[in-house]
Parts: C-alpha cells; sequence; structure tokens
C-alpha cells in the first residue's frame, strides 16, 4: 500500500469508528498482527527443528546401514550430536548450574521435626486467607 492509501484508510476509519474508539481498534488490530507474527515465527522455528531432526535420524540411518564404520564428516557430526542430545535429554540441568553441584534427594527433602510444644501452638491457630 502507498503512503495515500493509508492515510485514506485511516481517515475513513476515523469517520466510521469516530475518535473515542480509533485508538481501541488500532490497538486490537496491532495485537492481532503481533499474535499472527510470533505464530509465523514459532511455526518456523518448530519445522526448523522438525526439519533438523529428520536430517539427522536419516543420517544415522545411514550410518548404521554401514554398520557405523567408514563413516563420512557429516555422519560423524550427525552421531556427535545424536550423543549430545541424548546426553542432555538424561540430564536436563546439569549444563545450566555453574559451579554448584545438583541436589541430593536427602537435600531436596524437607526436615521432618518431632511435634514440640511450640510447633503445636502454631497449629492450632486458624489459617485466614
Amino acid at each position: 500500500m502507498s503512503f495515500w492509501e493509508l492515510v485514506l484508510c485511516g481517515v475513513v476509519a476515523l469517520i466510521v469508528l469516530g475518535p473515542e474508539r480509533l485508538p481501541g481498534a488500532i490497538r486490537s488490530v496491532s495485537q492481532f498482527i503481533n499474535g499472527v507474527r510470533q505464530f509465523g515465527q514459532q511455526m518456523k522455528a518448530e519445522l526448523g527443528d522438525e526439519i533438523r531432526a529428520h536430517e539427522l535420524h536419516q543420517k544415522l540411518k545411514d550410518a548404521e546401514e554401514k554398520g557405523l564404520l567408514n563413516l563420512t564428516p557429516a555422519e560423524l557430526t550427525a552421531l556427535a550430536e545424536l550423543r549430545q542430545a541424548a546426553a542432555d535429554v538424561t540430564n536436563p540441568y546439569a549444563g545450566t548450574q555453574t559451579g554448584t553441584t545438583a541436589p541430593t534427594a536427602e537435600a531436596k527433602a524437607e526436615p521432618t521435626a518431632a511435634p514440640t510444644e511450640h510447633n503445636e501452638q502454631k497449629n492450632d491457630k486458624p489459617v485466614q486467607p
């Protein structure tokens, strides 16, 4: 659309909707367009991931047909990527922690305290929303 066509659409919208409802209509149209754009980007990313997974699967099939011997560099790269993906799935949070170790089951468990007079007094009070 040219500049003058956009101006004409703006004038018609101003006449039809009026100055009170025009900003709300512009906001609604803008949100709709942004939603469609985000949806398109998500679909593009998912499609790219699916294509990449299919390519890796095909290279893995080719490598298996060769008995994992005399592999091409592309097949070796695909195998390394698949091994890394398998390691990531097995331990998904290993790379996200910096300088710390994952908490053990004992550390995650909440300590259980024997009921004391102090704890019983706390529990007797009604909880207010």
